[in-house]
């Protein structure tokens, strides 16, 4: 999952750091929520991370605009094609799904409930065959209805990679299984329906056939690459320009790099809705290039929150922590994402746990978090599992969350590795990521303590795939370190982790493994996951691999990212979910009615 807004570093980061420094977590602070019910009357400020796990001016009020802003244009507004977290959280206003995410604050909303499905899956006894059966009288926003036919044309657009390109292929993985299926736009099925492994045997029933158990396909089918999209209104790649609704909202207008407006669906039934209550009238989303005008206008009420929901600027933030009035209408919650370093042992002297040991107990996390913000921006974190993620704990057997290094264990690694007196590296980090250039800068001077000597290398971010993800280049050029964040698509251990430690997901470009950890326990693991039917079973297996990742010390977790999002007193039932790690749009509403 990709987040859709770079802050930009600043001088203020020292200042920040030091405002900051009493912020305490993610989920300190607050209130009993504010408000009222009926009314949507606002009360007062309901408390600094209020809205971290519950909701904030509850309400069933209607009507009025809500009015978000944002400085990055969505990447897609087609289902198929969008990759932003923000647009996926934004499309529940336009976009049903077989399941969906329950409508509820923290970890209450990773619960997958029926959306468009009148009940959960009947699932085979061997666990590859997944049966639907969909609600009657749903309705596209021309009042057609959404049979099984439209869900599985919308999954077959994505297999047209050349059309349909830039969103999740998780589906692709799981349901091509050797058909080579290029999609429906070339499909010699007269009904463009080809795709072998999922059947409609009639309009209201949908199967699907996987070569294998996945404990986490639900969750494939809850992103918008699974949602319905009528054929006979398809435009192909220009179908984002204006997608059909499924959903309580419409589009009444659409201009990139301008804005976009919804209003409401008279075809949506609310009836068959397992959470939406859609209050506002209307949704605006106004795109604009000044970040310092948009903080100003939330600060000023005059804008109900940022939709991209990755951080005031700095400058706001310094102000907004420092007086407690506009503190109270902040909320610091985890996003999913963790920022860390990695460690590659394909180039020397990484080769060699101990060294990679060495680095761990050199690294002042302090100063690593401080790169990024200070602990408003993320907290001290010891592993690699986010704490939204099943299967996470306090691991830290490198003592990273006491935030300072330790210099005789490092030395003592060292020594252990034949490295006594240090050695040279590199660090690559994206040039265009501010506080990854901080962050590899407060690296390097920790590591300056043990004689180990880090020439920082800045590569175009753009590059990324063919740089850091080519294990070759990463080998050529010496990169024994790498600056980088990552972020489930999915809310599970697998979502997270696979593509970061499975040795099956190593790629010659496009890589995110980038330790190139092959380790047929850690790979078993995640096969056992998969097939496991009992939730905490997979957490479990989850666990032991997050362990033996970090036993291992191929990655140094730099901070549990977090981000300081205003909210606008008068919007109700504000809340985040832990399933977006941003405030659930779809629940907003306001409370003047305006």
């Amino acid at each position: 999952m990709k987040r859709n807004r770079t802050l930009a570093a600043a001088a203020l980061v020292a200042t920040l750091a030091l405002t900051t420094a009493a912020c305490g977590g993610s989920k300190g602070g607050g209130s009993n929520g504010g408000g009222d019910n009926a009314s949507g009357k606002a009360g007062a400020a309901a408390g600094f991370n209020a809205a971290a796990d519950k909701v904030v001016n509850p309400s069933t009020k209607k009507g009025g605009t809500l009015e978000m802003w944002t400085t990055t244009d969505v990447d897609s507004l087609d289902p198929g094609r969008a990759y932003y977290a923000s647009v996926w959280n934004y499309e529940r206003f336009y976009t049903r799904t077989l399941l969906a995410f329950d409508g509820k604050p923290g970890k209450d909303g990773l619960k997958l409930v029926p959306d468009l499905a009148s009940a959960q899956p009947e699932v085979s006894a061997d666990a590859k065959t997944y049966t639907f059966k969909l609600k009657p009288g749903l309705k596209f926003e021309d009042g057609s209805v959404i049979t099984s036919k439209d869900i599985k044309y919308g999954i077959e657009r994505i297999f047209a990679q050349d059309v349909v390109s830039g969103g999740p292929t998780y589906l692709i993985n799981e349901l091509d299984q050797g058909q080579n299926y290029k999609g429906p736009y070339t499909d010699s099925d007269p009904n463009k329906l080809g795709l072998k492994t999922v059947e409609t045997p009639d309009d209201t029933t949908i199967v699907f056939h996987l070569a294998k158990p996945n404990s986490d396909f639900p969750f494939l089918l809850a992103m918008g690459s699974a949602a319905p999209v009528p054929q006979k209104l398809d435009a192909g790649s220009k179908y984002g320009d204006k997608p059909v609704s499924s959903g309580p909202y419409k589009f009444k207008s659409v201009e990139p790099g301008k804005g976009y407006e919804l209003v409401r669906n008279e075809n949506w039934d609310p009836a068959s809705d397992p959470f939406r209550k859609a209050l506002p009238d209307v949704v605006k989303l106004t795109v604009t290039t000044n970040a310092d005008d948009m903080d100003a206008r939330l600060l000023a009420n005059t804008a109900d929150l940022d939709w991209a929901q990755t951080g005031l600027s700095q400058a706001a933030q310094v102000k907004v922590l420092q007086d407690p009035s506009l503190k109270a209408n902040t909320d610091d919650p985890y996003n999913g994402f963790i920022r860390y370093v990695t460690m590659a042992p394909t180039v020397a002297p990484f080769d060699n746990v101990h060294c990679r040991n060495a680095v761990l107990y050199a690294a002042d996390t302090t100063a690593l978090q401080t790169a990024r913000g200070g602990s408003v921006a993320g907290s001290l974190y010891g592993s690699m599992l986010p704490p939204n993620i099943l299967g996470s704990d306090d691991y830290d057997p490198f003592g990273l969350t006491k935030g300072k290094p330790n210099l005789d264990k490092a030395k003592e690694e060292l020594k252990a590795c034949g490295k006594a007196d240090g050695f040279k590296t590199t660090i690559a980090v994206r040039g265009n990521k501010p506080k990854e250039v901080n962050s590899a800068v407060a690296l390097q001077t920790a590591l300056k303590a043990v004689n180990i000597d880090v020439t920082v290398d800045q590569y175009d971010g753009k590059l990324i795939s063919s740089v850091i993800g080519a294990p070759d280049v990463v080998k050529s050029k010496g990169y024994g370190l790498i600056v980088m964040g990552w972020g489930a698509d999915y809310p599970t251990g697998s979502g997270y982790l696979q593509p970061l430690v499975d040795g099956r997901f190593i790629t010659q470009n496009g890589n995110n493994n980038y330790a190139e950890i092959n380790d047929p326990e850690i790979n078993g693991w995640f096969d056992q996951a998969a097939q496991a039917t009992d939730p905490a079973k997979a957490a479990e297996l989850y666990k032991k691999i997050n362990h033996k990742v970090i036993d291992g010390a191929y990655y140094l977790p730099m901070v549990a990212d977090k981000a300081l999002n205003w909210r606008n007193p008068r919007l109700t039932n504000v809340y985040i979910s832990d399933a977006f790690g941003e405030v659930d749009f779809q629940a907003l509403g306001v409370s003047d009615g305006k």
